[in-house]
């Protein structure tokens, strides 16, 4: 038999890292609908955001 690993390729760019923030229902809502409408998740809305302001601050 092989050896060959099964699973999950590893990603060049891991996500290691987890923040928790406090949002009240307004921003979470804000924050679904975009993920609904972008068709991805909550986390993925929340790094384009961190993105846009840090580009933004480059300027």
């Amino acid at each position: 038999m092989s050896s060959k690993k099964t699973g999950r390729p590893k990603s060049d760019n891991p996500k290691s890292k987890t923040i928790e923030i406090r949002v009240d229902e307004e921003i979470l809502d804000k924050l679904d609908v975009a993920a609904d409408k972008l068709n991805t998740n909550r986390s993925a809305i929340v790094r384009k955001g961190i993105e846009k302001i840090y580009d933004d601050l480059q300027k």
